[in-house]
C-alpha cells in the first residue's frame, strides 16, 4: 500500500487536467464549422416564420425575406457578436460554471479530498464493483432523467475517471459512468423539465402524462447501457492493454496515484474526512435544490416568470455550492487563504483551454439565426415529412431532430423551434403527439454527447485526456444499440396508440 501524507502529494500540480491534444483539433474544427455555417446563409435563401407572444412558430406563415443577405465579414466576428445576443446570458452563465468547476477541482485534488473519496469507495466496494458500476449507472440516469441535469456532470467525470482507474478499468469507464449515463437518464426522460415538460407544455398535452411508456423506456435503455459498460469493463480489467487509451491512462495514474491500491494515510486521515463530509453536504444541497426546482415548477400555481427562475436553479446551486463546498473543504483540510485562492487559479488556467471551444460552439448557432436561415431548413423539412406513411414520417421527425441537435443543443430552444410545426403534422398523419414527445426525447438526449458541438461532451473527455476520434471509436456500437432501440420504441408507441 502507498503510505505518502496527502498534504505532500497536494502541493504538486496533480489532478485531471484539460488535454490540449483533445481541444485544438475540435477547436479548429468548430471553427472550419462555423465558417460552414457563414457559407450556408450565403447560398440558402433567408426565410422566416411568424412568432407568437411566447417565441413559438406559427404554422403556415413561412415567407421568404427577399434582398436579405447575412455579410460575410459578420461570420468572421460571430465569437465577438455572440455575446451582443439574446444568447449571450445562457453562453456567460455556462462559461462561469466551466471556470469555477476547474477552479474548484484543483482545490479538492491539491488539498487530497479526491484521493479520499476514491480510496474509501475502493476500499469498500473492492469486492462488489460491479454492482457499485450498475449502481451509480442507474443513479446518474435516474437523476437526469427526473431533473434534466447535464451540463452538471462536467462536475461528476473527474471523480468517476478517478475511481474507475483506481478500481482496474480505464478513463472510457469512467466517462461511461458519468457523461454517458447521464446523458441516456436525459433520452430516457420520465419527469425531465426541459424535453418532457416543454414539449408537453407546447403540444397541449397533460404535464408529465403518459408516464408508463417513458418508464419502460427509461428500463430498456438502462439495459442495454449497463451491460454494454459492464461487458466492456471487465475486458479491460481482464487485459489493460485492450483499452484504445492505455498509454494516456497510465499518465492518469500517475498523476491521480490510482494504481498503486488504497491510501491508507489519506484513508485515515482525520482532516480529510471532516473536509469531504463538508463537500459531499455542499453537495446534498444541490440535490436539495434541484428536487425543489423540479416540484415547484410542475405547480399550476406559480407564475411562468419564478418557472423560468427555476429551470436555472439546478445550475446555479451546482456553480454555488460546489464551489462552496470545496472552498470549505480545502481550509477543512488545512490550506490557508492564500494557498486556496493560488490552487483555485490555477484549476481555471488549466480549463481555460476549453473557452474559445464554448465560445465557437455558440457562434455557429448565432450565424444561422442571423442568417436567418434556420426557419428555412424546417419549412423544407416539414414539406418533405408531408405525405409519407405515419412510422417512415416518425422517424424522419426522429432524424431530423437529431440533425438540428447539432447546430441547436438545447432542448427547451429545439422544441420552440420546431413543435409548432411538428405537431400539426403529426396530427395529419395519425402519429400521437405522446409518440413525438418520446421521440423528440431520445434523439435530443443521444445527440447530447454525439456531435462535437456538445461543449459539455467535449470537456468531459478532454478533462480525461480523451481524443474525440478514441471517443468515438469507443461508442459508436453504444450509439447504433441506442439508435436501434430507438426505432423500435417509436414502433411499439405507434402501434398501440400510445397517448
Amino acid at each position: 500500500m502507498k503510505k505518502s501524507s496527502p498534504e505532500a502529494a497536494g502541493g504538486e500540480p496533480a489532478g485531471l487536467k484539460i488535454d490540449i491534444k483533445t481541444i485544438i483539433p475540435v477547436t479548429l474544427l468548430l471553427f472550419a464549422l462555423m465558417l460552414g455555417a457563414g457559407v450556408l446563409t450565403q447560398v440558402i435563401a433567408p426565410g422566416e416564420y411568424r412568432l407568437d407572444a411566447s417565441g413559438s412558430i406559427i404554422n403556415g406563415t413561412y415567407r421568404l425575406l427577399e434582398g436579405f443577405r447575412l455579410p460575410f465579414w459578420r461570420v468572421l466576428i460571430a465569437p465577438l457578436q455572440v455575446f451582443t445576443s439574446s444568447e449571450a446570458a445562457v453562453g456567460i452563465a455556462v462559461l462561469v460554471f466551466i471556470v469555477l468547476v476547474g477552479g474548484t477541482f484543483m482545490i479538492l485534488d491539491r488539498c487530497g479530498v479526491l484521493k479520499y473519496i476514491m480510496s474509501s469507495i475502493v476500499s469498500k466496494y473492492a469486492g462488489s464493483k460491479y454492482k457499485l458500476l450498475a449502481a451509480v449507472i442507474l443513479a446518474c440516469m435516474a437523476l437526469s432523467s427526473v431533473a434534466g441535469i447535464l451540463e452538471e456532470s462536467i462536475t461528476i467525470v473527474p471523480l468517476a475517471v478517478a475511481i474507475s482507474l483506481a478500481l482496474g478499468w480505464d478513463s472510457l469507464t469512467g466517462i461511461g459512468i458519468s457523461l454517458v449515463s447521464i446523458a441516456f437518464g436525459y433520452t430516457a426522460a420520465t419527469f425531465n423539465p426541459f424535453n418532457v415538460g416543454v414539449v408537453q407544455g407546447l403540444s397541449g398535452i397533460p404535464l408529465f402524462s403518459g408516464l408508463w411508456f417513458r418508464v419502460l423506456v427509461f428500463a430498456a435503455v438502462y439495459g442495454i447501457l449497463t451491460p454494454y459498460i459492464i461487458f466492456y469493463a471487465k475486458r479491460i480489467e481482464k487485459d489493460p492493454k485492450r483499452s484504445i487509451v492505455y498509454e494516456s491512462d497510465l499518465k492518469l495514474r500517475e498523476r491521480l496515484g490510482a494504481g498503486n491500491g488504497i491510501d491508507e494515510k489519506v484513508l485515515h486521515s482525520e482532516k480529510l474526512k471532516k473536509a469531504t463530509k463538508i463537500f459531499v453536504l455542499c453537495i446534498s444541497g444541490v440535490l436539495a435544490a434541484t428536487a425543489l426546482s423540479f416540484l415547484l415548477s410542475s405547480l399550476d400555481t406559480i407564475p411562468e416568470t419564478v418557472k423560468d427562475l427555476l429551470t436555472n436553479l439546478p445550475l446555479a446551486s451546482m456553480a454555488l455550492l460546489f464551489t462552496l463546498g470545496g472552498i470549505l473543504a480545502g481550509r477543512a483540510a488545512g490550506f490557508r487563504s492564500k494557498k486556496l485562492l493560488g490552487t483555485f487559479f490555477d484549476g481555471v488556467k488549466a480549463i481555460a483551454p476549453c473557452v474559445p471551444m464554448i465560445i465557437l460552439v455558440m457562434s455557429i448557432t448565432y450565424v444561422l439565426k442571423q442568417g436567418k436561415i434556420i426557419h428555412t431548413i424546417l419549412y423544407f423539412i416539414y414539406e418533405r415529412i408531408e405525405g409519407y406513411p405515419p412510422y417512415a414520417s416518425l422517424m424522419m421527425i426522429f432524424a431530423f431532430i437529431m440533425v438540428l441537435e447539432f447546430i441547436i443543443g438545447s432542448g427547451t430552444a429545439k422544441a420552440f423551434l420546431i413543435m409548432p410545426i411538428i405537431m400539426p403534422l403529426a396530427d395529419l398523419l395519425s402519429i400521437q403527439r405522446q409518440t413525438v414527445v418520446v421521440a423528440f426525447s431520445m434523439s435530443d438526449g443521444f445527440g447530447n454527447i454525439l456531435y462535437p458541438t456538445s461543449g459539455v461532451m467535449i470537456i468531459a473527455i478532454g478533462l480525461a485526456g480523451i481524443s474525440y476520434g478514441k471517443y468515438l471509436r469507443w461508442s459508436w456500437k453504444l450509439f447504433v444499440l441506442a439508435f436501434g432501440l430507438s426505432a423500435v420504441a417509436l414502433a411499439v408507441a405507434l402501434a398501440i396508440g400510445y397517448h
